[in-house]
């Protein structure tokens, strides 16, 4: 009996170990992934939502908005598809804010794809993955910040999408240091979670 205090420290210590070293190498993916550009021809470029005031984008979405209009006018899409629900005290979703935003910016209206539904990253992807898939289409080029990258790519995954990433170059995040290191930890939290959501043998259930 006397030995099995030190038993479950051992383990505990195991434990703690392990999961430092699974969240570091979390870390170091969301990491490389944020750094990377892999803009290419693809079927569509989605865009992650973000907060929108009184109808108008946040700075935040605003980047991640111009990031995919360029990469439209470079002739890498046919079609940009904007993604996001409709926070709490709003009335209008992110989706629908950036379909006038964009349409304003003079896409023709059959080149912009809304999807109001997801209040999550994982609902949103789910939403433009059914999109595409009606239509036979699945590669695509994700565009939102660039900590969110890895998470993305394994929502994707999960998803069977096609995926590749082109983070957007002029985020206020990116800007303030701080307030980018607090989301890049964060990530490495979550970014496990969409990866082992993205096994195959997990699909269709709900484990988390």
């Amino acid at each position: 009996m006397r030995r099995l205090p030190r038993r479950v420290a051992k383990l505990l210590g195991l434990v703690i170990v392990v999961a430092m070293i699974a969240y570091t190498i979390s870390l170091v993916v969301v990491l490389v992934t944020s750094l990377q550009d892999q803009r290419e021809p693809v079927d569509a470029i989605v865009v992650l939502g973000a907060a929108q005031y009184n109808g108008r984008p946040s700075p935040v979405l605003r980047a991640r908005l111009e990031h995919a209009l360029s990469l439209y006018r470079d002739q890498l899409a046919p079609r940009i598809m904007v993604t996001g629900g409709v926070g709490r005290g709003d009335t209008t979703s992110e989706a629908e804010v950036s379909r006038r935003w964009l349409l304003a910016h003079r896409l023709p209206d059959s080149a912009v794809v809304a999807l109001p539904r997801g209040r999550s990253s994982s609902v949103s992807m789910t939403d433009a993955a059914a999109w595409l898939r009606e239509r036979g289409l699945s590669r695509v080029l994700l565009v939102s910040d660039p900590f969110h990258m890895a998470r993305l790519r394994f929502e994707a995954r999960r998803t069977e999408l096609d995926a590749l990433v082109s983070p957007t170059p002029s985020s206020p995040i990116s800007d303030n240091p701080n307030l980018e290191l607090r989301y890049l930890f964060w990530e490495g939290l979550k970014a496990p979670v969409a990866w082992v959501r993205s096994w195959s043998w997990l699909r269709g259930r709900d484990v988390f």
